[in-house]
C-alpha cells in the first residue's frame, strides 16, 4: 500500500493544509469531523491534490517540500487552475 501526499483546502477561510496518510478517504473524512486540532476550525475541507509515494520517506520529502516557499508557490499555481 502506498502513501498519499495530499493538499485540502478550505474555500470558506482560503486555508489550504498539506498531510500524508495512507487512507486518504479516511483522513478527509477525520478532517472533516472536527478530530484534527490544526484543521477543525477551517471545515469543510475539500481536496485539492494529492501524489501516491510507495515510502513514507519519499512522502515525507515531498510533503516537507510542500511546506517549503517554493512549494506553497506550486499550491497557489494549483489553487489558480
Amino acid at each position: 500500500m502506498g502513501i498519499t501526499v495530499y493538499i485540502l483546502y478550505s474555500n470558506q477561510f482560503n486555508k489550504t493544509y498539506v498531510g500524508q496518510t495512507n487512507n486518504l478517504i479516511k483522513r478527509l473524512k477525520y478532517h472533516n469531523s472536527g478530530q484534527v486540532k490544526s484543521t477543525k476550525r477551517y471545515i469543510p475541507w475539500e481536496m485539492l491534490y494529492f501524489e501516491e509515494y510507495s515510502s513514507r520517506s519519499e512522502a515525507m520529502r515531498r510533503e516537507k517540500w510542500f511546506k517549503s516557499k517554493t512549494g506553497r508557490k506550486k499550491i497557489s499555481e494549483i489553487l489558480q487552475n
